[in-house]
């Protein structure tokens, strides 16, 4: 098991201790509500499989099992969570793979840009590359050692501590890889296309040119 990263966070000197910085119009979470859109699915480890597909470096589209993915190398991040609904969840543990390892294997093609998260019930989010790659993006499993609930997204969620939370979809089945950008399910429906919370980007009319594709 890796060593966790540096919590990414702001963080104000006070003279004493620093403290945590909270971005824009967020609050301190106490507990982690649970917050998605449709149906928990229910987990079928005999059919559940992740997919790489789209752009990739030899055209080629690549599958593991649960089994196989889960057997992928373990490390853990330790990073904040800013959902757009306004809370903060500060210094949680995600354990997981880290979305790095993926394009590793599965490399994509020299004209990828972005690419989409896709989950259960054709749920997607939107990634610009280089937002996917960072070292803390992560395929998480476990959250502070324990296995994610269901509610919270068990077999696999994906976390982008950089990101508002949408960016992070729960019960992710595969990425596809873009050579241009493409809204995912939030960002069709009127969420911000970056989703940066330290520029508070949570609604798409906020959208500067070139924070995305045209509504």
């Amino acid at each position: 098991m890796g060593q966790p990263a540096e919590r990414e966070s702001g963080e104000r000197d006070s003279g004493r201790a620093a403290q945590p910085e909270l971005p824009p119009g967020q609050r301190l979470q106490r507990g982690w509500p649970v917050t998605h859109y449709g149906p928990v699915p229910k987990f079928r480890p005999e059919r559940w499989e992740f997919r790489v597909f789209g752009a990739t470096a030899d055209n080629e589209k690549r599958c593991w099992t649960h089994e196989e993915f889960a057997a992928l190398p373990y490390t853990t991040v330790l990073a904040d969570l800013h959902c757009v609904t306004k809370f903060s969840m500060l210094g949680a543990e995600w354990g997981g793979i880290p979305a790095r390892t993926i394009l590793q294997i599965a490399p994509p093609a020299p004209a990828v840009t972005h690419v989409m998260v896709w989950a259960e019930y054709g749920f997607s989010s939107n990634l610009r590359l280089a937002d996917f790659a960072s070292a803390r993006t992560i395929f998480a499993t476990h959250k502070d050692g324990e296995l994610l609930t269901a509610e919270h997204g068990f077999p696999l969620r994906l976390v982008v501590p950089h990101l508002y939370a949408w960016k992070g979809p729960k019960w992710v089945r595969g990425v596809e890889y873009m050579t241009a950008d493409r809204r995912g399910f939030w960002e069709e429906r009127g969420y911000h296309n970056v989703g940066d919370p330290w520029r508070e980007q949570r609604y798409s009319y906020q959208e500067e040119p070139g924070d995305g594709p045209e509504l």
